[in-house]
């Protein structure tokens, strides 16, 4: 009956998603700071872990001996390559995700 007199059709409208093939790829923001292993020189490791998180020493080597276990979580990309360097330097072996 709306139909005829109005000319209007009785289905339900439709949302059409324009540009849904291409989607953007989102850039990952927040990364996490694997330690994989302390290697032979955990004690500057630890001292390391100590100055990245503000840790105790006590904590700081209970982190260091469970690895792999994450010392930093959220961190930006620059920020993450820089723990990462340290750790590295100090003579652990370590992941960013």
């Amino acid at each position: 009956m709306l139909e005829d007199k109005w000319g209007v059709s009785a289905a339900a409208p439709v949302a059409v998603m324009a540009g849904g093939a291409a989607a953007a790829v989102e850039e990952k923001t927040a990364f996490d700071v694997i330690l994989k292993e302390a290697g032979a020189n955990k004690i500057n490791v630890i001292k390391e872990v100590r100055a990245i998180t503000g840790l105790g020493l006590a904590e700081a080597k209970g982190l260091v001996e469970s690895a792999p276990k994450a010392v930093k979580e959220g961190a930006t990309k620059e920020d993450a390559e820089k723990i990462k360097k340290a750790l590295e330097a100090a003579g652990a072996k370590v992941e960013v995700k």
